[in-house]
């Protein structure tokens, strides 16, 4: 009965509206009850349907009115042009994999995983027990709460040969997520106007760091093999550069791994160059074949700068990496981080802490590679099905994405609109060189919403190529 009145009051409402100027008041509450004979209660509900339509607006205080049409106008913001400057790289722009898909749209492109791979049960319930704890109204440790500085500590030392020392709990330094990691360690080891050398394709956020700390991106190539070595000495012996950024285990994008030999030749070149090598062990819980081999576990000189992130596994609501650095090293980072966010928060951390800490983080962990592997295949067949002009060179056997190649001569930006027109969103490999690009690539995760859509996709992609 309510919901009649209700009805009936909304729909003599909208006549009185479409009769009425924009800007007219409409009559009182206490007007509209005696004229429908309702309730005040259900005259309130019409008038908050019709404000979440559009129609009026109600100004506290004053009354409710009918929506005035706001005249389409350009903005100038040209004065902006001069404040701003010359901006510092094409980089800063936002990349497709941080952009939302449109509705409607089969997201290949999101750089975080479905929220079906995370441990929600887990998290809630993290949150809950650290918003009871009182410890957080004591001053933050700097460096990062001692307990999951141990944690990061631990997992690292637990793939380091007996015959070489562990890392300790003292040589981590807490970070707000990966990139707070890598800004600090760009800044630190390399710094304004100074060489880093680089993977490409690589990371885009770790090239967006790379521009923001004015660093010189020096980039080698890397296949599914990861970089020739060759290729490394030569960069360091021209350059001069004292540190060296790359993925070893589940590349982004490429999905590479490194095989032991490639990483100890890595390694070797690093150590005769007395330089840095910072190992970005972004998708150290995303192992689907194969587990990850961090080059850290075999170097105890502190050579390696090792971040490992639990952004991606655990929430990207929960922003913590560690990053296990050794030596005079340590303390130059934990100066950057202390100087560009002081520190992290012990919420956070302690929610991290407990979700990494419960005994069904593991057997998570195994669900999610599965379901990740399944994921992956699926996409594969499907691209080989109905996208045959996808070449995909490598089947990563972990982390979260596929590296296809376009056939030479396709316009790469063109196709990318129209695949988004289509109602499939991919990531453009020229956002991922930080040079000149070598060929027409995509990059597709097969982490994103709605996996059952992926053959749909790979159909909707061969057609536009």
């Amino acid at each position: 009965m309510q919901q009649d009145s209700s009805q009936r009051i909304i729909q003599g409402l909208c006549r009185w509206i479409d009769a009425a100027s924009p800007g007219a008041k409409l009559p009182s509450t206490r007007s509209l009850v005696a004229e429908y004979s309702a309730s005040p209660v259900t005259v309130q509900k019409a008038l908050r349907s019709l404000a979440a339509q559009g129609r009026v607006e109600t100004r506290p205080g004053v009354g409710t009115f009918v929506r005035s049409v706001r005249l389409a106008r350009a903005h100038d913001y040209s004065w902006q042009t001069g404040a701003l400057g010359a901006g510092r790289s094409r980089s800063v722009q936002m990349a497709a994999a941080l952009r939302p898909a449109r509705p409607g749209t089969i997201d290949l492109s999101s750089g975080f995983p479905d929220p079906q791979l995370l441990p929600e049960r887990l998290i809630r319930a993290a949150f809950s027990r650290a918003a009871r704890n009182r410890s957080f109204l004591t001053g933050p440790a700097p460096a990062g709460m001692q307990e999951l500085r141990a944690w990061f500590a631990a997992e690292l030392a637990a793939q380091v040969p007996a015959s070489l020392a562990a890392p300790t709990p003292d040589d981590v330094v807490i970070f707000p997520g990966s990139q707070g990691g890598l800004s600090a360690a760009f800044r630190s080891l390399a710094g304004p106007g100074e060489p880093l050398i680089m993977e490409s394709p690589t990371y885009w956020g770790a090239i967006l760091a790379a521009a923001q700390a004015n660093v010189e991106i020096v980039p080698i190539p890397s296949s599914s093999e990861g970089p020739d070595p060759a290729d490394l000495e030569r960069a360091f012996a021209q350059t001069g550069a004292r540190a060296f950024y790359a993925q070893p285990n589940y590349a982004n994008p490429t999905g590479a791994q490194w095989s032991r030999e490639r990483g100890q030749q890595v390694l070797e070149t690093v150590r005769r160059h007395k330089a840095f090598l910072i190992e970005d062990d972004w998708a150290h819980d995303f192992g689907i074949d194969s587990q990850p081999q961090p080059l850290a576990a075999q170097d105890e000189a502190g050579h390696v700068v090792y971040l490992r992130s639990l952004t991606k596994s655990v929430s990207s609501a929960v922003r913590v990496a560690g990053v296990v650095a050794r030596g005079p090293v340590r303390d130059r980072l934990l100066h950057a981080a202390q100087s560009e966010s002081i520190y992290v928060s012990d919420m956070l951390q302690a929610v991290a802490l407990d979700v990494v800490s419960q005994p069904a983080w593991k057997s998570h962990l195994r669900d999610v590679t599965e379901q990740l592997g399944s994921r992956r295949d699926l996409l594969l067949r499907s691209l080989a099905e109905s996208a045959p002009q996808l070449s995909v060179a490598t089947r990563p056997k972990g982390g979260l994405n596929l590296w296809a190649r376009l056939p030479d001569g396709v316009d790469l930006d063109q196709f990318a609109r129209r695949a988004e027109m289509e109602g499939v969103s991919l990531v453009p490999g020229d956002e991922l060189f930080p040079a000149e690009p070598v060929a027409p690539y995509v990059r597709l995760t097969y982490a994103g919403r709605d996996p059952g859509s992926y053959p749909k996709a790979a159909q909707m992609l061969g057609r536009l190529l």
